[in-house]
């Protein structure tokens, strides 16, 4: 009778990996806020960590002025000089790889939160004329999301930038730390100042080359899955 009972119980339902619109829109939307809560989270750490950098910085060449007036630039000076720009670089120079890694890291946030609208788009295709965001993971659809709320190009975005800010920065204190080499030589001060601008030139050629390979290497890496369609 046993051996009746337990051939009538009925048998588990089969799992099924076919999931139901509702199901799989609140994944997508869980990861979306995921990402957008990630994204806001480093922006934020970044911004305080140049303006810790600012902060230093100001600090550090408002007593370079204060020792220089007590010293009357003597030799010590030229030394607490050099010493203090050292630092300062070192800072600047921490600061920007920081800047350069959130900015490849909003690039990454961009491209995911694109491909989770491309496929809420696939899954109602007639939501996208509702979507000023870029619903394509490509170089069209990035440039979609970031420029959606005017005629921005992409040099004005470039330009405004943390990372220039950081690059025209961070140049300027290696022009004087150059610079302050030069000077506890005893070199002429035309020797500074074209030492000091030859620096701050290169520095920044190499900034924007290193900035530009970062930004080609992400796509490399992250071929696109739902590219923007040819114009007809």
């Amino acid at each position: 009778m046993s051996d009746e009972a337990g051939a009538a119980s009925p048998e588990p339902p089969a799992p099924t990996t076919e999931l139901s619109p509702s199901v799989r829109a609140q994944l997508l939307a869980t990861e979306h806020w995921s990402l957008l809560a990630s994204r806001s989270t480093t922006q934020s750490e970044v911004l305080t960590r140049i303006s810790m950098f600012l902060t230093f910085t100001s600090a550090s060449l408002l007593s370079v002025a204060l020792v220089g007036n007590a010293t009357q630039f003597s030799d010590a000076f030229r030394a607490f000089a050099l010493t203090i720009f050292s630092i300062d670089v070192v800072v600047g120079l921490l600061t920007q790889v920081r800047v350069l890694n959130v900015g490849m890291e909003d690039l990454m946030y961009v491209i995911a939160m694109n491909r989770l609208r491309a496929a809420y788009v696939d899954m109602d295709p007639g939501i996208a004329r509702y979507l000023m965001a870029g619903y394509h993971d490509d170089v069209a659809g990035s440039d979609r999301t970031y420029y959606f709320l005017g005629p921005r190009t992409s040099l004005s975005q470039l330009a405004g930038s943390s990372m220039m800010f950081m690059i025209t920065a961070n140049s300027a204190l290696l022009a004087l730390w150059s610079g302050s080499v030069l000077l506890a030589l005893g070199l002429p001060m035309a020797a500074f100042v074209s030492v000091a601008v030859f620096v701050a030139l290169a520095f920044f050629a190499a900034s924007m080359l290193v900035g530009k390979r970062a930004y080609d290497q992400a796509y490399k890496n992250n071929p696109p899955i739902s590219p923007t369609p040819p114009q007809a």
